[in-house]
């Protein structure tokens, strides 16, 4: 068993959404196998089932100068930015692998993310246990995690702070959270790191916490494979 990974590269927010939608649907029908889509988002924020407008704290109006698009989308959790220099990623997984426990999913996508930074960057992260989900380094949140699974099939994802600028987070209440801050790996090594680089470590990571091979695919791979999917469905 393999985990399809595609990175995507900036895409506008509704396009992820509609492809994530595409590989969700063929997940349920298990005419295709757990997918991860990495990429980076431009400025956007989302509002998760449990979120509020309130937890915005710019204007309409300033959103619409900076170009900033709002979403209500399906997710669990609150308010987040997502924006460049930012690693998004959607696993659209099966949770037959973890025996159908959201919990135990959730454990491993932010235990991807501890070790990388552990054994990679020598920086300390962690979870905070059953109060909050993502992964911190101190109180500041470096990995923001909110799933939706429908028919046992997750959607959504997380957001990893790579060389985000930090001060648009001040746009929101990121995640609803007052008492606590966000990071960056930029932040916390000094220096600028090399995005693919970045994005090549959390899709090796994946494959060693999940216990997968990878099966690389550029956007145009992944496409013909959704392509030739759909059809051999709507030919029976």
């Amino acid at each position: 068993m393999c985990i399809n990974v595609c990175y995507l590269g900036e895409v506008e927010y509704q396009e992820a959404l509609s492809i994530q939608e595409s590989i969700w649907s063929l997940r349920i029908e298990k005419k295709i196998g757990d997918t991860l889509l990495l990429l980076e988002h431009p400025h956007v924020i989302t509002i998760g089932r449990r979120g509020s407008k309130k937890n915005i704290l710019v204007s309409e109006e300033f959103l619409e100068k900076m170009g900033v698009k709002v979403f209500e989308v399906s997710r669990g959790g609150d308010v987040t930015y997502h924006g460049p220099g930012q690693l998004v990623g959607y696993p659209i997984f099966d949770l037959a692998l973890t025996d159908r426990d959201i919990k135990k999913f959730v454990y491993l996508l932010e235990e991807v993310f501890i070790r990388l930074l552990k054994d990679q960057f020598g920086k300390e992260a962690r979870r905070d246990e059953d109060k909050y989900t993502g992964v911190w380094v101190g109180n500041d949140k470096i990995v923001a995690i909110g799933i939706a699974v429908k028919k046992w099939v997750t959607m959504h994802g997380f957001a990893f702070n790579v060389n985000t600028n930090l001060e648009h987070f001040s746009w929101i209440v990121p995640c609803g959270l007052k008492d606590r801050g966000v990071t960056s790996l930029e932040r916390l090594i000094g220096s600028t790191i090399r995005f693919e680089d970045v994005v090549d470590k959390v899709q090796t990571y994946f494959g060693k916490v999940f216990g997968k091979s990878l099966n690389i695919l550029d956007k145009e791979e992944l496409f013909d494979l959704l392509k030739i999917q759909t059809q051999e469905g709507m030919e029976r």
